[in-house]
């Protein structure tokens, strides 16, 4: 059996080892699957693909974390992955939701916050606090469009529970926020 996993231990990076052909072109399918909540992410952008195994006889095993328990988004992208690979070939796809270690949005790429800046959601900010760790702080969030950190907290939920709503004082745009957890 070959494993596809994160490069290093790094959260944010994004790709798998070079390894196997099998596995890295399992790894390039799952990959392109999008969040249908934030369509220009995919699921390697956000970081909840973790891992992909190809056995001899081919069958495939991808290992997805959600971003929250109980994200609605999570059913999408584990039939999504099946079909992308069905689709490219693999007859048996599994896919199965790893709960520990929890997701964090350390483990976005930077690629993937920047196309949440551009699709005009303000990336997270700073890092997740761990246990016995600092102490999040709260720290100014950059208006998407204008850049301006003369921005204010609307609701502490958005268009999705992993969002809050903000508001810009100075372009008067509203806007999403992708919370740091």
């Amino acid at each position: 059996m070959v494993t596809a996993r994160p490069s290093t231990s790094s959260a944010t990076q994004a790709r798998p080892l070079p390894i196997d052909p099998a596995a890295r072109r399992a790894w390039d399918i799952a990959a392109t699957v999008t969040d249908p909540e934030i369509p220009v992410l995919t699921i390697e952008d956000l970081g909840v693909l973790r891992s992909v195994e190809v056995e001899d006889g081919g069958a495939v095993h991808v290992e997805l974390t959600p971003t929250y328990s109980g994200c609605p988004a999570m059913d999408a992208m584990r039939d999504d992955v099946v079909l992308a690979l069905t689709h490219a070939g693999y007859a048996d796809v599994d896919v199965k939701l790893v709960l520990a270690p929890a997701w964090t949005t350390d483990w976005m790429s930077e690629d993937g916050k920047q196309k949440l800046r551009e699709y005009g959601i303000q990336a997270p900010t700073g890092h997740a606090a761990v246990r016995g760790g600092p102490v999040r702080v709260r720290m100014a969030v950059k208006c998407p469009r204008c850049n301006s950190l003369n921005t204010r907290e609307i609701a502490r939920f958005g268009s999705t529970s992993c969002k809050a709503l903000y508001e810009c004082l100075d372009c008067l745009e509203p806007f999403d926020y992708f919370k740091v957890l």
